[in-house]
């Protein structure tokens, strides 16, 4: 089986295209090059027949049904997108309403659950920054929302008088005494790392204090800037959305 894989979040589009339970290659294109371009951005990269597509969207219906017209010609199939439930591969859903839980924070979970069948906690940073957790039964124990690196410091410049617009820079997360700067824009930066890392680091010890030793699972853009900061060394799953999509599609009858 040859399966094309779409994570749509926030801000881009991830592929991958997945054979033979493997997924082989991967890329990725801002929503806002599509939206601007048009989406031959995407399909001038992708294979042109496939089997089957499984695509995790955040983006919307709108862009959901653009992308369904589009790569529904392009690929040849119907695309099939998630939907978060209540329970399914292992993973029992904590919301009340479960369809409320982002679907991209649920096939992660799948994701990692499939992967370690353990205490998780899972971390997705991009745009936002979700922190979900799993017990050893793979029952979701609820999870944390807050804005990513990048959305703090346009909300510190955008709703204060002396910090000025912070250029975003390839700086990492820090630790020690290298978390405190010397200028107004590295600490800005530096602040929103240490917001971000804090809040991992809580939910590790918030765990930890109730008898679990949870499995650290880190995924989304700016994950890999905070692999060292960690006091717990995460496992850095880059595609764990893909993995998730695809464990989903395998799993289906």
């Amino acid at each position: 089986m040859k399966a094309l894989l779409l994570d749509v979040g926030n801000t881009r589009l991830k592929w991958g295209v997945a054979k033979d339970g493997t997924i082989a290659r991967t890329g990725h294109v801002s929503l806002e090059r599509l939206n601007d371009s048009g989406f031959a951005a995407l399909t001038t990269r992708l294979p042109r027949r496939v089997d089957q597509v499984m695509v995790s969207n955040v983006a919307g219906p709108s862009f959901g049904a653009r992308l369904s017209a589009v790569l529904g010609i392009h690929c040849g199939c119907e695309l099939r997108f998630a939907k978060t439930e209540r329970t399914a591969h292992g993973v029992t859903n904590a919301y009340r309403r479960p369809r409320q839980l982002g679907v991209d924070r649920w096939v992660a979970m799948i994701g990692a659950w499939t992967e370690f069948e353990s205490a998780c906690v899972v971390v997705d940073a991009g745009t936002a920054v979700t922190i979900d957790v799993l017990d050893d039964e793979g029952v979701h124990l609820g999870g944390q929302i807050l804005p990513g690196v990048s959305l703090m410091a346009r909300a510190l410049s955008g709703e204060t008088s002396d910090i000025g617009p912070v250029v975003r820079r390839t700086k990492v997360a820090a630790s020690g005494l290298d978390l405190f700067s010397d200028s107004t824009a590295a600490a800005v930066q530096s602040g929103a790392w240490n917001a971000v890392t804090g809040a991992v680091e809580r939910a590790i010890n918030a765990l930890r204090s109730n008898a679990y030793d949870p499995v650290v699972v880190l995924t989304g853009g700016d994950g890999s800037r905070m692999l060292d900061a960690l006091s717990e060394m995460p496992h850095w799953r880059p595609d764990l959305v893909l993995q998730g999509l695809l464990h989903i599609l395998e799993s289906r009858p």
